[in-house]
Parts: structure tokens; sequence; C-alpha cells
């Protein structure tokens, strides 16, 4: 998808950018994904590889993308140390700016096809995701927030700095959110649920193309995970955000919690509680697709009126959950 922030390079400029990194012989270098972030190529020499590239360093992106990149690899990191999901081998990264002036990295190119172009039962999807982010959320950490940002002793205090980081981010682009600030208040008013939040890692970022499926040997599915970049330390309840339907409740999602409550090492028992925290997952998505928009696209692209779409619907769904806790 077209994108303000995609750091589009020559394929000669690639050629030199592996040439650094070793790997030369290259056969083919062409566009990648569905991404709307990072510029992303599939590149064949000896094998296929994936070059991922951060935005320019001059490009305007948001607060808690900075330094993106680095947490992308920290992340592969720790689920590759901490479950059983398959993510990608890194096998070269550069933030010394010296070639381009963005941060990159060379990483394996996993066969599969993403997880809403497959023909796999759709129940299975859901039980094989809600078992995977079941796997992350036992991983846990005694502070919260996004990596590359500020870490804070509480989810409260994480989550009020995230709106508040969006926030300003709309300010520097000349614009408000009304509905932000509404979601800040709502922070403030439910400070003594959000304070006593578990920390575990959280992925948020779990859409479709995100999850790629394979058959092995046996003809069962295997499932991978690429793009870990927007994780953070903080509340479990957000990932039911991109589990079965998106738009959903959490209440709706019963069958995600069912397959969840059996990996989980504290399984979720659904209460009033439950649907105001999770009534903040939906708000924070919505805020971000409010203020992206601005740094990502124009009115004449898709995403432009994707987003407006999406962020009306999660904050009317978010707000009718707070205003009545």
């Amino acid at each position: 998808m077209i994108s303000k922030t995609k750091y589009l390079l020559s394929d000669d400029i690639i050629r030199s950018m592996f040439k650094k990194a070793g790997i030369d012989k290259i056969t083919k270098i062409a566009p990648l994904g569905d991404g709307e972030f990072n510029a992303v190529y599939e590149v064949t020499a000896d094998k296929n590889y994936v070059l991922k590239i951060a935005p320019n360093a001059k490009t305007p992106i948001l607060t808690y993308e900075k330094d993106m990149m680095k947490a992308e690899l920290y992340w592969y990191g720790i689920i590759r140390k901490n479950t059983d999901i398959r993510v990608p081998a890194v096998y070269y990264c550069d933030f010394s700016k010296e070639l381009i002036q963005a941060d990159w990295f060379i990483m394996e190119k996993l066969e599969g096809k993403q997880r809403n172009k497959t023909d796999i039962d759709k129940r299975l999807i859901t039980e094989k995701t809600a078992k995977m982010v079941a796997q992350i959320h036992n991983i846990h950490n005694d502070k919260f927030g996004y990596i590359q940002n500020e870490l804070f002793d509480n989810w409260y205090e994480a989550l009020y700095s995230i709106i508040k980081n969006l926030l300003n981010d709309a300010k520097k682009a000349g614009k408000k959110s009304k509905n932000g600030e509404r979601l800040l208040k709502y922070s403030q008013k439910y400070k003594e649920i959000l304070i006593n939040v578990p920390c575990s890692m959280i992925n948020y970022d779990l859409w479709d193309a995100n999850v790629l499926c394979t058959k092995n040997e046996k003809g069962e599915t295997d499932f991978s995970w690429i793009d870990p970049e927007r994780s953070f330390w903080g509340d479990r309840i957000f990932d039911f955000l991109c589990l079965e339907n998106p738009m959903a409740l959490i209440t709706e999602k019963t069958e995600s919690i069912k397959y969840y409550n059996t990996v989980s090492h504290t399984p979720i028992k659904l209460n009033k509680e439950i649907e105001i925290r999770f009534a903040f997952a939906l708000g924070l998505i919505a805020l971000i697709q409010e203020v992206e928009k601005y740094y990502r696209y124009t009115p004449r692209n898709f995403g432009w009126w994707r987003n407006i779409a999406g962020h009306i619907t999660y904050y009317n769904r978010a707000f009718k959950v707070l205003k009545n806790g």
C-alpha cells in the first residue's frame, strides 16, 4: 500500500547493502508484502531473503515508532527464547546510517500464505492463534510500555503516557483529537483498575498479514509470526483485539478465550473489569488509526479512509463500555 513512510530504494543501492552483509550474486529484487510503514523487499541470491528498511531518518513518524526496527529485533529474540512460535532468523542488521539514512536488516524469507488467504478451517486458525498468544502472555516483565520509549512501574502510567504521546503527535501534525482526550480522561477514571494489571508481552498487531500458514510433511498446518515491531509490555487483554472478529467486544470472543485458557498460566474469566480493560484496547487502536493517517496518507489514499472508518467504529465501541462502566 502507498505510504509516506516507506523508504523505497533502487536495485543498485539494495545490491550494495547485500554486499556489505557479505551476500552477492543477486538474481532478483522485488517489493514484498502488504506493510504500510517499512519498505520490504524479497531478494534472491543463494536463497530467498527479506530486506526490511525503516523510514528515512528525516521522515516524520509517531513517537512510539521511533527506533521501532531495533525493537522488532528485540521481540524476535524474546519470542524465539521463550516460546515455540516460529519467527524468521535475522542474518544481518545495520543501524549505522552509512549506506542509507535509515535502519535496516536482512532476515529469512519464511514460506507460507497469510492467514486470511488460505483454505484452513477457521476454527483451527482461532485455536492456533489463541494458543500462540497465550505463550507470549506467559512472558512477564516488571516494567510496562514500549521499550523504544519510556518504561513505567504500572500499566496505568504506561497507558497514560502512550495516549499522551499520540495526542502530542497529533498536535505536531496541526491536529487535535477530542476522542483521544476523552480516552485519556477515562484512563484516569479507571486508574485503580489499570494500576493493578499484571505485565506481559503484548503483540497488538496480529492481523492476518503477520501470521503465515504452511502445510508440513504430515499434512498439518504450521503457523509462523512476522513483524512483532509494535509489541510492548502491558495488559494481555489488548491482544484479544486481533483474535476472531477485530471489531467484536471481548464478550464475543468466547472461542479464543476457551483455547487461550488451555495454555495460559492464568486463565481469563470474563467480568466487568476485563470488559473495561478491553475497551482501552479498542480506544487505543482507534487513536492510533486516527493520528497515524496524518503521517502516512493523504485523502487520496485508501488508507486514509479505512483509518477513518476504523477509528469511528472502535471509539464508539470503547466509549459505550467506558461510559457505562
